[in-house]
């Protein structure tokens, strides 16, 4: 028990009672102690109880020495009517273009000084919470007006003996909606982390680069799906329901990143996407030196509000931290950014970036993986020879994982490294399902898991990584080609065209969904569609589209022979400019019977290190050379005749 002296005027309104000088709130007697400006947003309502207020008028009373954003009066609003809105009646009108009214009966009571308070101390958890950019507020409920002003009902009351409860306790955010978001926000199966909005000055790399470390430390998070960095980035972060809603999340995580002189301030929400409403919300304020601690501080916060039964595991690889050092994050970021990108350019690019951030910490393993992953993509992109690449590709993975081995991303640069040039493939599903069990939010591994699985020919289970992948990461273009592609070598062509018609529809820039397309219009004999695919791809991938007299025969042959002589005579034209797809040729020539040819391609191809190699075991071009011995040993020197 403890004693307070009352003094002061007292408002009651309905079931509460709000003191002024012991910043109080009551509710049927239980104290409440609001935050600050909470606090003193509900006291500016009812001091003026009945008039209608403008937005300015009240933001210029409760933020007199700051400029804020006109959010930040509708975060207060709405908190507040959460918490009033309990007590069984509507007390604060919104006036449409204009502002709010504290429309209520209330009564003035004027304490005696010498009367002592006996407060009873209550118990409640606090939760660090507050509230930006919120949704339209609800009308407000209809209400019972007394007689006389009605729109002002005060009746001065000396208080004679007694004592109301005041008391101190945790602010009525941080209990009435904080203490509960955790069972709500708990339910949330998937959730997009979206750019933070700079308020000031753009400060690009930080808000990407505080967005990037929020998703990666919650990939961690096993029952939660966490859409990934390039998932998000283009999104319109001014609407982030409509962002939500696209990305097919049940959550988003929103907010505001600002920069003042050596201090960083972060605001951030946590919202359902079907109704809007708010989960959770924290605001952060740190120097801008101890950057890393604002990401710890926030993952934390987020991951227990929508997992709340954290491991020890997850809590240990949510808290950990990859650097140190806020330039070598920063130049890892824009190298993700760059590589995320895919073309020739921009890998080389990501190079340049991704040496910086080590160069900065050379014992950030992030960004030795980042390296891994852009000298393996230079040889697929033909950037770069494969023998020149992907040593350097292994070379940085294998040094990730020497600084970290429950990297997930370092697993899956080495594996990806060893399938596509090495063929140690007893090592690959091992470090792909490493990388899946470290991290199973990161899209790649199970992207690049189910192309290794698909080359063993176990289909089924490479469309169940592959359709994990997606479930991560839906609108990626990459990842539902991928299907298209495990479809095609599974022999399901008809599923294959489907769902290939389907991605060129919605995402028609994107070139290699038409490769395979084309694929599985050889193998049913649709050559027209064949063909258009093929030109497609090439105009897509900055090829010479032309249409030459060997693609319009090609196009209208009516048999087998005839097509593939035509696309023989063509691919061979192709190669005077171009260079020789070796796989393609051994392809082409197998399909006309011509072996020795197909086989001369094929060594070529296994002397190259192509990466289509990896299919020989199930590409349906070269059935026709199964049977023959020189296959069979060229499976035996890739170790695929198990």
């Amino acid at each position: 028990m403890e004693t307070v002296e009352n003094k002061g005027v007292i408002y009651e309104f309905g079931k509460f009672i709000l003191d002024p000088h012991e910043r109080i709130l009551l509710v049927d007697g239980d104290p409440i102690h609001l935050p600050a400006k909470e606090f003193d947003t509900l006291l500016f309502l009812v001091e003026n109880n009945g008039r209608a207020l403008s937005k300015e008028e009240m933001m210029a009373a409760i933020w007199k020495d700051a400029f804020v954003e006109e959010a930040n009066l509708a975060k207060q609003i709405s908190l507040l009517r959460k918490l009033l809105d309990a007590g069984g009646e509507a007390f604060i009108e919104t006036i449409p273009k204009h502002g709010y009214r504290f429309s209520a009966d209330v009564l003035l009571r004027m304490p005696e000084e010498k009367d002592p308070v006996v407060i009873e101390r209550k118990t409640v958890r606090r939760v660090a919470v507050e509230y930006e950019d919120q949704p339209a507020e609800p009308s407000p409920k209809p209400r019972l007006e007394l007689p006389g002003d009605r729109r002002r009902a005060f009746r001065w009351i000396g208080l004679a003996g007694g004592a109301l409860l005041v008391g101190i306790l945790s602010a009525a955010a941080y209990w009435w909606f904080s203490a509960r978001p955790p069972e709500t926000a708990a339910a949330v199966k998937s959730v997009a982390v979206l750019p933070f909005r700079s308020v000031g000055d753009d400060d690009q790399y930080l808000r990407l680069g505080l967005t990037d470390a929020l998703i990666t430390k919650l990939g961690s998070l096993k029952k939660v799906v966490v859409r990934p960095t390039n998932a998000v980035g283009s999104y319109d972060i001014q609407n982030p329901l409509a962002a939500g809603r696209e990305l097919g999340v049940e959550a988003v995580l929103h907010g505001t990143v600002q920069r003042l002189g050596e201090q960083i301030r972060v605001n951030l929400q946590l919202a359902r996407v079907d109704d809007g409403a708010l989960l959770w919300g924290g605001k952060f304020d740190e120097k801008f030196t101890d950057i890393f601690s604002v990401q710890d501080a926030i993952s934390e916060q987020v991951a227990r509000a929508l997992q709340p039964d954290l491991t020890g595991e997850e809590a240990g690889r949510i808290a950990k931290r990859y650097t140190t050092n806020a330039d070598a994050h920063h130049a890892y970021v824009r190298g993700r950014m760059f590589w995320n990108k895919r073309t020739g350019k921009d890998l080389k690019e990501a190079v340049v970036h991704f040496q910086e951030a080590i160069a900065k910490d050379p014992k950030y393993a992030l960004a030795y993986a980042g390296l891994a992953d852009t000298y393996s993509l230079l040889s697929d992109y033909n950037v770069a020879r494969p023998d020149e690449s992907y040593p350097k590709a292994k070379e940085a993975a294998l040094k990730a994982l020497d600084l970290d081995g429950e990297l997930a991303e370092a697993h899956t640069s080495l594996a990806y490294a060893n399938m596509y040039y090495y063929w140690d493939w007893g090592e690959v599903e091992n470090r792909f399902r490493r990388a899946t069990a470290l991290n199973p939010n990161y899209a790649t591994a199970h992207q690049w898991y189910s192309e290794y699985l698909a080359a063993m020919g176990r289909f089924d289970e490479a469309l169940v990584e592959i359709r994990r992948a997606k479930e991560i990461d839906p609108l990626a273009p990459v990842l539902n080609a991928g299907e298209v592609w495990i479809l095609y070598f599974a022999r399901r062509y008809d599923e294959a065209i489907e769902l290939g018609r389907k991605l060129a529809e919605i995402q028609p820039e994107f070139a290699e969904v038409h490769e395979y397309l084309k694929r599985s219009y050889d193998q049913k004999g649709m050559y027209r569609e064949a063909i258009t695919a093929r030109q497609m791809r090439r105009k897509l991938a900055g090829y010479d589209p032309a249409e030459t007299p060997a693609l319009k025969s090609a196009a209208s042959a009516q048999t087998p022979d005839d097509y593939w002589a035509k696309r023989l005579e063509q691919e061979l034209e192709d190669e005077k400019r171009e260079g020789a797809e070796n796989f393609d040729m051994a392809e082409i020539n197998a399909q006309l019977d011509n072996k020795d040819h197909a086989f001369e391609w094929l060594e070529k191809a296994y002397r190259d290190h192509d990466y289509l190699m990896i299919y020989l075991k199930v590409a349906p071009n070269l059935d026709p050379l199964r049977s023959d011995p020189r296959f069979v040993d060229i499976l035996r020197r890739m170790g695929l005749n198990a």
